[in-house]
């Protein structure tokens, strides 16, 4: 199979795309491109025997049946800028190589994650894990924004002196927080990344790793073009139902009651966003 080169991908290969206030994402690397995946489900086929039309069906195809294995033909390496926080959430998809800066061998950088003002939110009633849409007003914000910069310069002040007294970075970087800034390289093939974007671009997803998230997406698109819309249709568009929400959805078709209780139908709605 020839080298796959995607123009697009050239033009935007290294360049920082800017997240967050002080974070980035950098795609250094990539191996493979649409023609890859196309390559990888026809290995008996050489390439140009097939149209655009018939390549965009096939991965379209491919990816609507869970065909994954030709998607994992293709690799990204990124390097990324994150809060620790952030890397902590991200940390948690294992189907990545990855290699982190260490605080054990290098000086952190007095860099620490500061919200934007109108990202300043409260605590959900209804939602452990989330952020209420109430209106903060501007005064809370303001005390909130100054506790939060005040904590980060009281810390590394400490650091720093930590450090000057000799003691052992490793130790000396315990009391710095979630905030800081770290960095790594991070590489994962397209059907993986797919599971990311889908978890991480969904609206219950932390607001800072959604915004990682969408611009990955916009980065990848880059590279394949016709494996992405095929994504945006039928993962990031799509919806799953259990079997009493398929049949709750021929009930309604047919002009029937759902057959569902009042929470069922208020959840199977949402899913196919009739609220």
């Amino acid at each position: 199979m020839a080298h796959c080169i995607v123009p697009e991908a050239e033009a935007i290969l290294d360049n920082e795309f800017k997240v967050l206030d002080k974070g980035f994402v950098r795609l250094v690397d990539y191996l493979g491109s649409d023609s890859r995946i196309v390559q990888a489900a026809r290995v008996s086929y050489g390439e140009g025997t097939k149209s655009y039309r018939e390549d965009k069906g096939l991965i379209d195809y491919l990816l609507r049946n869970d065909h994954t294995s030709p998607f994992e033909q293709v690799i990204f390496t990124f390097h990324v800028k994150l809060p620790i926080f952030v890397a902590r959430q991200w940390i948690r998809h294992r189907t990545a190589r990855l290699n982190e800066i260490s605080g054990r061998y290098s000086v952190m950088k007095s860099e620490f994650y500061v919200p934007a003002d109108a990202d300043i939110s409260l605590q959900s009633d209804n939602n452990k894990q989330g952020r209420s849409t109430e209106e903060v007003s501007p005064e809370l914000r303001s005390k909130d924004l100054s506790i939060l910069k005040s904590d980060h310069e009281s810390v590394y002040k400490n650091y720093e002196e930590l450090l000057a007294n000799n003691v052992a970075r490793e130790l000396a970087r315990v009391n710095l927080p979630l905030s800081t800034y770290t960095e790594w390289y991070w590489q994962i093939d397209l059907h993986n990344l797919f599971h990311f974007l889908r978890l991480r671009m969904d609206g219950h997803a932390q607001k800072e790793i959604r915004d990682y998230a969408d611009v990955m997406h916009e980065i990848c698109k880059k590279v394949c073009p016709m494996a992405f819309d095929a994504f945006d249709t039928h993962i990031r568009g799509g919806v799953r139902l259990g079997r009493h929400e398929l049949a709750a959805v021929k009930q309604m078709l047919d002009g029937k009651e759902s057959g569902l209780d009042e929470r069922g139908l208020r959840i199977l709605k949402g899913k196919i966003g009739m609220v």
